[in-house]
């Protein structure tokens, strides 16, 4: 990998993991940019810094002549983005071209992540690269932008598209696990949906994968879900009964009872396969690791074992990574 290695968009959960992942990999090589306005987030190597900004940006990678980029930029707060479009635009796109911009002036390596919300979900999902995108949200709307400008300012660049990263957040409220356990712990409920399902992966499986594309010359799209999809109801659940959290508090519906705002994809799990060939095997395990906490039915997260005790503990040993006894995870 061509050293130093720029990580944008570490406050979210896919930055976040990653900016620790490579950190650990090559001291004192990774910067990492979060927006100003996340204050909480402070550390060696982290600057605060909004990556549509582009004179700030420029004078960034004149100081550090970045190598490589990993781009995680992207606001995915659904609601927030139908609101207010100009700043999805912002954050989701123009990002993008200053990003694309830099990492052309520099001949920096430019990995940058979407989504696989770019569809709806209305098929059956398993979505291949080649499969028209047709976003129900804005912030989908924006990822499809963000792609095609930078399919045409940097067609060397990869653009894997990825599900929910499975991880911690640096505030314990974002990504899916940690948004949902701090409902249940702070005895909230929490309302989730029968049929939008996902393709989640383990950060502990896409790090290594990142790692991979920024030391290779491979571009274009390519789909980096994991090998299982789950309902979000169903993910609420594990995550319910491995918190030990009060099983009240879990609700479902359709979506279709969910209101208008903000729309909600359908099946969009992802189909892998192409990412698979390229890499010569699958480095992505299920989401979560081990049938015994594979939800079987919408009860399921009521029905525990008396010996069974549930804690925030187990979340980070189980739902945040895989069991200590499981396989090696695949390096670059």
């Amino acid at each position: 990998m061509q050293l130093p290695l720029l990580i944008t968009g570490i406050a979210g959960v896919a930055g976040y993991n990653a900016f620790h992942y490579f950190r650990a990999r090559f001291p004192g090589k990774v910067i990492g940019v979060r927006p100003k306005q996340t204050w909480r987030l402070t550390g060696t190597g982290i600057v605060a810094h909004d990556a549509e900004y582009a004179t700030g940006m420029a004078a960034l990678f004149r100081e550090h002549r970045f190598g490589a980029v990993l781009n995680c930029v992207g606001n995915c707060a659904l609601k927030s983005c139908e609101l207010d479009p100009a700043m999805a635009q912002r954050v989701n796109v123009e990002s993008a071209a200053v990003i694309a911009d830099c990492a052309t002036r520099w001949r920096s390596r430019l990995v940058h992540l979407s989504s696989d919300l770019v569809f709806s979900g209305v098929s059956d999902g398993n979505y291949q690269e080649a499969d028209a995108t047709d976003p129900v949200t804005v912030y989908g709307k924006t990822m499809v932008e963000a792609e095609d400008l930078l399919l045409t300012q940097v067609p060397e660049a990869a653009i894997l598209r990825i599900s929910l990263p499975m991880g911690p957040s640096f505030n314990r409220h974002a990504g899916a696990i940690d948004w949902i356990g701090s409902r249940f712990r702070n005895d909230r409920p929490a309302t989730l949906y029968f049929d939008e399902v996902r393709s989640c992966t383990y950060c502990d499986d896409l790090n290594p994968v990142f790692e991979w594309f920024l030391d290779s010359d491979v571009n274009g799209i390519f789909h980096a879900g994991g090998p299982r999809a789950n309902t979000l109801y169903e993910i609420a659940q594990i995550v319910n009964r491995v918190g030990g959290y009060d099983p009240a508090l879990l609700k479902g519906c359709p979506r279709k009872d969910a209101g208008p705002m903000p729309p909600r994809a359908g099946n969009v799990s992802m189909n892998s396969d192409k990412l698979i060939a390229v890499l010569g095997r699958n480095p992505f395990r299920p989401w979560p690791l081990g049938n015994d906490l594979l939800p079987t039915h919408r009860h399921w997260h009521t029905q525990r074992p008396r010996d069974e005790t549930g804690s925030f503990q187990r979340i980070v040993a189980r739902l945040y990574h895989y069991p200590s006894d499981s396989p090696g995870e695949m390096r670059a």
